[in-house]
């Protein structure tokens, strides 16, 4: 049997007379064959350009003169056995789908709320990293299962294209995540400062507008990157089945122009991540002059996880660069030495993401650091001012002690005459029997000043005052007597009614 690689033209054997052939051990109607534009290939297949079968050892296969086909197996079935790429594939398949697991887990981590949400600083900012990191799991996990069927196919076929498409994919996603992480780490060590100091950072200056641009500029360059990759015809990628087939087909397409703009792209997205590093430890951490002493502030201020993610980001953007110029090195090539693809491709991409899931599960929520810095503050306003925090038996004895600062002043302003007992006493003083009237000094008689009074009336009116003043004078008086009634009755009828001259007078 031929290999794949030397896939040439042969003659069809003579049969048992000229429209006879006999192919291992299977006689075809030579006629029929040649009606159908079936070839025979030098690696044991029989195809023309809609089918094409295996026709060696145990496939024995029988063509009809109408063109319809027996016991056929296609050519791009499984055949041989799991390789090195194949093996490598299901290992870096499966530490993809772990790695989806721990994102998620950072995920809630890191994307729970313990603060109410600033507009300043969006809950989103900090979770887009671990979506990122999902999407390149999900794309990396695709690619290498696929990768195993393309070891076991005879022939070359979908899951070359599949493997490589999603190869593609993930390099826009892992310049992504990274970005995202660099990116808000520098919003992260904004708002420590803006908590500290809310004036410190103003929203409209030469650095905000910076920070304002830079992720269009970046996501500009990775979804043109996209665009440039993507985007196009994948099947050239399929026709590896002859030297002839990688060097006039396949190649060309897999070292286009568009694979060399895209890795181009890469790089420019790439500079974004570390211009924004540059930006962030500029303006958020001290200062240093003279080359050396820059160089010990970049190793002290600048996070490890970073650093680590950029130097193996760049390994990763080489390859993509490299591999659009040599076809040798490249995961499009079906019998590629593993180690260029899955060492300098998956693997640094697997790399990154282990980084960052480790700094996941090391540092704490930023909201729960944030309250931590306020309690530290708190304490050391607290000694400035000579306070001393009560132990915690004191609360136990002490109810007051258990309310909130705002249950603790509504206390205080019922003690100076606010609160329910205030408005309890109020309550109980305005009735009826106990309101005095009012410009009690005039004495004036209750009665309707818009209807002329008879006599009559104004006796009765004379009786309602002598009734309400009887009134008036029980509420008031500390000791009710029948002197004080008699006198005040006396008084109430001896007085004269009083004539209404103006509404003022009601």
């Amino acid at each position: 049997m031929g290999l794949i690689d030397t896939r040439d033209l042969r003659q069809f054997p003579s049969g048992d007379n000229s429209s006879d052939t006999v192919i291992n051990g299977v006689h075809f109607n030579l006629t029929a064959l040649n009606l159908y534009n079936y070839t025979y290939y030098s690696n044991d297949t029989i195809s023309n350009a809609s089918k094409c079968y295996l026709i060696f050892e145990k496939y024995q296969p029988h063509m009809f003169a109408n063109g319809s086909w027996v016991n056929g197996t296609n050519c791009y079935n499984p055949y041989y056995g799991i390789k090195a790429r194949g093996a490598t594939s299901i290992g870096f398949a499966t530490l993809f789908a772990a790695s989806i697991v721990f994102s998620l887990v950072n995920l809630r981590k890191h994307g729970r709320l313990f603060i109410r949400e600033d507009k300043r600083f969006r809950a989103i900012g900090r979770r887009w990293q671990w979506y990122w990191m999902c999407f390149v799991a999900a794309c990396g996990m695709i690619s290498c299962i696929t990768g195993v069927d393309v070891d076991r196919d005879y022939l070359q076929n979908i899951p070359i294209v599949l493997q490589s498409f999603f190869f593609c994919l993930a390099l826009p996603g892992t310049l992504a995540m990274v970005w995202e992480q660099t990116r808000h780490w520098g919003s992260w060590q904004e708002r420590q400062l803006y908590d500290r100091d809310p004036f410190s950072l103003p929203q409209d200056d030469k650095r905000a507008k910076t920070e304002f641009w830079m992720p269009l500029v970046f996501y500009l360059f990775a979804w043109l990157n996209f665009f440039m990759i993507i985007p196009r015809s994948w099947t050239p990628l399929e026709k590896q089945n002859s030297k002839d087939q990688q060097e006039n087909i396949a190649e060309p397409a897999g070292t286009d122009v568009r694979e060399k703009v895209g890795g181009i792209l890469a790089a420019l997205a790439f500079l974004v991540i570390c211009f924004s590093l540059h930006h962030s430890l500029r303006h958020y951490k001290p200062r240093a002059t003279g080359i050396w002493n820059k160089i010990n502030s970049f190793c002290r201020d600048c996070p490890t996880k970073i650093f680590l993610s950029i130097i193996v980001l760049a390994i990763r953007v080489a390859y993509a660069i490299a591999s659009a110029w040599e076809w040798d090195i490249s995961i499009f090539k079906y019998d590629v030495n593993v180690g260029w693809p899955f060492g300098l491709g998956w693997g640094s991409t697997l790399l990154i993401i282990i980084i960052m899931e480790v700094a996941g599960m090391v540092e704490e929520n930023e909201d729960k650091v944030i309250l931590q810095q306020r309690r530290d503050r708190g304490r050391i306003v607290d000694q400035e001012l000579g306070l001393v925090k009560k132990p915690n038996w004191w609360s136990k004895s002490h109810a007051d002690s258990r309310l909130t600062d705002e249950e603790r002043m509504k206390a205080l302003t019922t003690e100076v005459g606010g609160g329910r007992p205030t408005a309890r006493n109020i309550s109980a003083n305005v009735e009826l029997t106990n309101m005095n009237l009012r410009n009690r000094s005039r004495d004036r008689p209750a009665v309707d000043p818009f209807r002329d009074h008879s006599p009559q009336d104004s006796t009765s009116g004379n009786r309602l005052t002598i009734a309400r003043t009887e009134s008036d004078n029980a509420s008031t008086m500390t000791g009710v007597s029948n002197t004080t009634r008699a006198s005040d009755r006396t008084l109430g009828e001896n007085a004269q009614p009083q004539v209404i001259r103006s509404m003022l007078d009601i």
